[in-house]
């Protein structure tokens, strides 16, 4: 009998508070104390044994901790930042839990990603829903008919520079083929003049001839290669640049559209206090877009009317070097293909000779 009761007095959990008298657990401050006073003073609970009758009385009554099913004290969580549960061979030592700080770091990561995660998936459903109903015909859409035309003019006027470069590209990879054909020509003559005594004169003014041609030719290619480059700085950086802005724009609109249907959508519903609440976030969510919305657009106004202005200074330049280079090379005057490339301050990477040819003195 005394067995009987022995054994399902020691597998019970009776809560103590800390003076002694019986509490429920449900008592979460008598719980906490007892927690603390359990962890600062109590027995190893990795030790064999527990006393039943205090430490160190006999030892009947004892029960091995392996045994026991479940645990034996329920720990309140608030307190696992605080205190450490005794380890083996640690005794009831208490300290702070280092690894348990990077846990909650890396649970609050997570928390944070998740609602990351969240925000993102509405916004896009809201997004992506409102771009399903513009292309069908069934929402409205926010239009700034002239910007949205000057976005327009951008874009086809970018796709016809885009033709100008590559086709100035084409004639740059030609024109040098030609050059280095007209050197390895010069030179061949320059040889052949020197090793038939005959056609001596002949082959050293054709030579000569060559050589001038790929002179200027070499003068005429810095020109068209400074063109290219403005062109292609025109084009993939300044140009590329505000359509990128311009792209920022165009999500924001879409945003600024979806929230506002929106909020359109549950204005339109019943006005209970749930209803209400959420009219109140959908409100706060369209004016944080609309203002978003309205900085783009000022900031796509302001790079399209720069872009409109350097464009000019920069094609007015360009085309007027191309095309005084073009005409000067092929009237053969190379003191004008030179002057331009002083206009513009174009420096060739290689120097041709100062000496005049024996061709030019004549």
């Amino acid at each position: 009998m005394s067995d009987g009761i022995m054994s399902k007095a020691a597998t019970m959990e009776i809560p103590i508070s800390s003076n002694g008298v019986s509490a429920t657990l449900n008592e979460d401050e008598s719980l906490e104390q007892d927690l603390q006073q359990v962890m600062v003073s109590g027995p190893n609970l990795n030790e064999t044994s527990i006393v039943s009758g205090g430490y160190g009385g006999s030892t009947e009554g004892i029960i091995p901790t392996g045994s026991l099913k479940g645990p034996a004290v329920q720990i309140n969580p608030r307190y696992l930042g605080v205190r450490l549960l005794p380890t083996e061979g640690q005794g009831s030592q208490t300290s702070s839990h280092p690894s348990l700080t990077s846990e909650e770091l890396s649970r609050g990561v997570a928390v944070e990603k998740f609602d990351m995660m969240k925000k993102w998936g509405i916004n896009t459903y809201k997004c992506t829903k409102q771009l399903i109903s513009e292309r069908f015909g069934r929402g409205s859409r926010t239009v700034d008919l002239e910007l949205e035309t000057q976005i327009e003019l951008l874009r086809d006027t970018k796709r016809k520079y885009e033709s100008v470069l590559q086709l100035a590209r084409a004639l740059t990879s030609h024109f040098y083929s030609l050059v280095q054909t007209q050197r390895a020509l010069g030179d061949t003559f320059s040889d052949l003049s020197q090793k038939s005594p005959e056609l001596q004169e002949e082959f050293g003014y054709n030579a000569e001839t060559q050589k001038l041609l790929c002179k200027n030719g070499e003068t005429l290619l810095g020109a068209i290669n400074f063109f290219v480059s403005s062109i292609n700085t025109l084009v993939n950086k300044t140009m590329e640049d505000t359509l990128m802005t311009v792209k920022l724009y165009e999500n924001a609109r879409l945003e600024y559209d979806a929230y506002r249907a929106d909020l359109e959508e549950l204005s339109l519903g019943p006005r209970d206090a749930a209803t209400l609440c959420r009219i109140e976030i959908a409100q706060q969510n369209f004016q944080t877009h609309r203002i978003k919305y309205e900085k783009l657009r000022g900031d796509v106004t302001i790079k399209l009317r720069f872009l409109q202005e350097n464009k000019v200074k920069v094609m007015h330049k360009q085309l007027l070097l191309f095309h005084n280079a073009i005409s000067s090379y092929f009237a053969g005057n190379q003191q004008q293909l030179e002057a331009s490339l002083q206009q513009f301050n174009i420096k060739l990477s290689s120097a041709a000779s100062d000496k005049p040819s024996w061709l030019e003195e004549q």
